[in-house]
């Protein structure tokens, strides 16, 4: 639809756009790609011209994914226009938030300031920019209009008064009722009558919009009905009353809700419910729309004194390489023994305990860390017929890089996972528990909140601790409807999020001491190297331990990864902290030897690493274990133990602990057990003997904690909150091909002359922004319409309301209100006035 301009009249300004697709085609081609970037669900598949654009941007769906990323004063002020009229200019809009500058106040309102007056006006162009750029607002400062499918989602209603409380207008709440009703509201009311029921509801509608006429009619109400206005003032308008369809006249009314059924100042919603109509709330509201305006973002106010920013880092750093020497015991246990993996996906209850057990810490927290490295592709299902949770040969790579570098990784997956691992154990839809590493964990809101709250973090000075509860407010402000769910508790899912952001990042080392760390600022910001801030923090790993009397050895400090997984293969960890105490025990030192060590190994090792010589009696435990180990053999029959010394086999064979193993004497030097060569091996080693394994051919074989392996995994993808922001290349491309498509759109073209009898035929897109201008602007259209039969016909109708793939409108030929469904409609065109 193009339009011819001719000269301008001196002192006169120019005509603002009369759609929305022709706001579009006047932007600059940056303009059109901050909006799809701030849109991307527009981008799929990328708009044929910017008719489609529009069309798209009116639709439901977007509208509301672009209204979630509003702050509190933007969403307030859509709140605002989607109150007022279509065409409302700028200073309407500023009145409905702060109220007239002379009219009193509401009481339950929040009292506004000369200064809270000035924030608005300065907040407000700021908020129309913000919704004129995300398509959301169109028009001129003089003639605003809402997006047809914003202004559905936020006009309050009497089902729904969102959040500013009011209900629907008097307009609106009358649709429907008989002439003769509004005839008798009017008398009621003390106005004169009129000749049609349009003129009577803009008659009362003009009454209660005028303070000086309402204010009049308001004095002579009985103070019960004030009272009950007062109830419903800031919402919900609704209220129950029986029978609220009943035709109550001024002379008829008997009680206070009758008096004002009679004059309009109630009216009915449904047979049993009555209304207060937007106009009259908002003359009781003093003229605005919420009870509390929020122009201006608050600021956290921790209370908690600042720290000292070096002691923040180093507590950070310290927790930091705790984090990473914890995921790794975590795998290297479940690389000795792999727990199972769920039917349903996830990990048994008993192996979440035992997990927390070895690791010394509480189910929640063994199950935070078992999704830690989960997300960071350290851990995975093997795929196999059982199938069970085992390290990745991605953890092998993560083993082979320094402490900072383990750290940054941990810390990147964690940010953007969208794994929750506080929500494990809770109830599911079902009121089952939530199992660790289960497919119920993923929350589309974690990063996002993660981001944020550590955003906020990093605005303090540095070293200021927060909490979440001194963090929430001006989260809730960033983002009003972007709280998730309430739970069980109350909260929404933002607020319980939050909490657990900022105990994490302090497990992480994230945060040292409530404060933000130097490394993780590097983190937010990727200015800087995460692992090259954080690793002059780490303390420097050791390469020596301190070996005592009793069987121990002490790690003054963090050890080198070699050095402590080959103590840790010969040597149990009895206390950790600062230093790490490892005990020697006979089961420990046969550990290694099973691994193919052998006792000068283990004597030239120790002797290698260790401050102090190699205490006697650990010798002599090494040097009498490995005199032990494999003198007996076992094998595969069902098994067999074999050995070289037959009172030994003797001996065995006469043990009553034996007697489950049913051992049978095959020759002086074999034995024949009917278990399995492991059952054996364990009895026999709780019966206080050293076996070993042997194959086929005879050969001792090792066994290593470390064999079990994954096949190669990927890191689980967090699941997308949204399609992902376009890049720069991309958004270039689909600007140059929305202008082609557009200037091939609008391109004049020489027309036949149209057979009057002939249907119109219109693209599908254009014919849907067509009524959807038509709606707006309030035009009758021509169209050509296909019925279920397959009959064509033509109608004139008045457009009332596009949604849901129907059109409903004025049928002049029916002469009564229908519903089209769009995809019959072969085409529109404009009638000639």
């Amino acid at each position: 639809m193009t339009t011819q301009q001719g000269p301008r009249r001196q002192g006169r300004s120019a005509p603002g756009p009369r759609t929305l697709a022709e706001e579009l085609r006047a932007r600059p081609d940056d303009a059109l790609a901050a909006l799809l970037r701030s849109r991307p669900d527009l981008l799929n598949p990328v708009p044929g011209d910017l008719t489609q654009l529009s069309a798209r941007l009116s639709s439901r769906a977007s509208a509301l994914r672009a209204l979630e990323r509003l702050d509190r004063f933007t969403l307030q002020v859509a709140e605002a226009l989607a109150t007022a009229p279509d065409g409302t200019g700028l200073a309407t809009v500023r009145t409905l938030l702060t109220g007239p500058a002379k009219v009193k106040p509401h009481p339950g309102a929040t009292p506004l300031t000369p200064a809270d007056r000035s924030a608005v006006a300065a907040a407000l162009p700021r908020a129309i920019a913000t919704l004129r750029d995300r398509a959301l607002l169109w028009g001129p400062d003089n003639g605003l209009r809402l997006v047809l499918a914003v202004r559905e989602a936020l006009a309050p209603t009497a089902a729904n008064p969102g959040r500013t409380g009011l209900g629907p207008t008097f307009g609106e709440a009358t649709a429907g009722m008989s002439p003769a009703r509004l005839q008798q509201l009017l008398a009621s009311a003390g106005q004169p009558a009129t000749p049609d029921p349009v003129t009577a509801v803009a008659a009362l509608t003009d009454l209660l919009t005028d303070r000086a006429r309402c204010a009049a009619l308001l004095e002579t109400a009985p103070e019960p009905a004030l009272r009950l206005l007062e109830r419903l003032v800031w919402g919900p308008p609704t209220g129950t009353v029986p029978d609220a369809t009943r035709p109550v006249t001024a002379e008829d009314a008997q009680s206070p809700v009758e008096w004002l059924l009679a004059r309009g100042l109630l009216l009915p919603s449904s047979p049993g419910s009555v209304v207060l109509p937007r106009e009259l709330a908002l003359h009781l509201r003093g003229g605005r729309t919420h009870r509390t305006v929020e122009p201006v973002q608050p600021e956290p106010a921790p209370a908690a004194p600042p720290r000292d920013p070096h002691t923040v880092d180093a507590a950070a750093a310290g927790q930091a390489h705790t984090a990473v020497r914890t995921v790794e015991e975590l795998l290297e246990a479940w690389g000795l023994t792999p727990p199972p993996t769920l039917r349903a996906g996830g990990l048994g209850v008993r192996d979440l305990k035992r997990t927390a057990q070895t690791l010394e810490t509480t189910e929640q927290l063994a199950a935070f860390w078992l999704e830690l490295a989960y997300t960071a592709g350290l851990l995975a299902p093997d795929g196999e017929a059982d199938e069970c949770w085992a390290p990745t040969p991605g953890y092998d790579a993560w083993l082979q890089l320094d402490t900072a570098e383990r750290w940054s990784v941990l810390a990147g997956a964690w940010l953007a996972a969208t794994r929750v691992p506080a929500l494990t154990g809770t109830p599911d839809g079902k009121g089952k528990p939530r199992a660790a590493l289960g497919p119920e964990l993923d929350r589309t809101l974690a990063p996002s909140v993660r981001r944020a709250a550590l955003a906020l973090l990093a605005e303090l000075p540095p070293g200021t601790p927060a909490t979440a509860a001194e963090l929430l407010p001006t989260l809730r402000w960033q983002r009003p409807l972007r709280g998730g769910p309430t739970g069980p508790d109350g909260h929404e899912l933002r607020d319980s999020l939050t909490a657990w952001t900022l105990a994490e990042a302090e497990l992480l080392g994230i945060t040292g001491r409530g404060a933000l760390a130097a490394p993780a600022r590097a983190l937010l910001t990727a200015e800087a190297d995460p692992a090259e801030v954080l690793a002059p923090l780490l303390p420097q790993p050791l390469d020596h331990v301190i070996l005592q009397p009793d069987l121990t050895a002490i790690a003054p400090g963090p050890l080198l990864t070699p050095l402590a997984q080959a103590l840790a293969l010969c040597a149990d960890i009895e206390s950790k902290g600062g230093a790490t105490v490892y005990r020697f025990t006979p089961a420990s030192v046969r550990r290694a030897l099973d691994a193919g060590r052998t006792a000068a190994d283990l004597q030239g090792f120790l002797a290698q690493h260790s401050r102090t010589p190699v205490p006697q009696p650990l010798g002599y435990l090494i040097d009498d274990v490995a005199r032990r180990h494999g003198i007996l053999r076992v094998g595969a029959a069902s098994s067999y133990l074999r050995c070289d010394d037959p009172s030994l086999l003797n001996e065995v064979l006469a043990d009553r602990r034996a007697a489950e193993l049913r051992l049978r004497l095959l020759a002086p030097t074999v034995l024949a057990a009917q278990a399995a060569p492991d059952v054996l091996l364990a009895t026999l080693r709780a019966m206080g003997y050293a076996p070993a394994a042997e194959s086929a051919e005879g050969d001792v074989l090792i066994t290593r904690p470390d064999s079990h392996r994954t096949p190669p995994r990927a890191a689980p993808v967090p699941v997308p909150d949204g399609p992902p922001t376009p890049d720069d290349t991309l958004l270039a491309a689909a600007v140059k091909a929305v202008r082609a498509g557009d200037r091939a759109a609008t391109a004049t073209r020489r027309e036949p002359v149209p057979d009057p009898r002939a249907l119109p035929r219109t693209a599908a897109a254009e014919t849907l922004a067509a009524l959807q201008t038509a709606v707006l602007l309030g035009e009758r259209m021509w169209i050509g319409y296909l019925n279920a039969e397959g009959i064509a016909s033509q109608r004139i109708i008045d457009p009332v309301k596009v949604e849901g793939g129907f059109v409903t409108a004025f049928d002049h030929h029916a002469d009564e209100l229908r519903t089209f469904a769009l995809h019959r409609i072969t085409g529109v065109a404009e009638l000639d006035e």
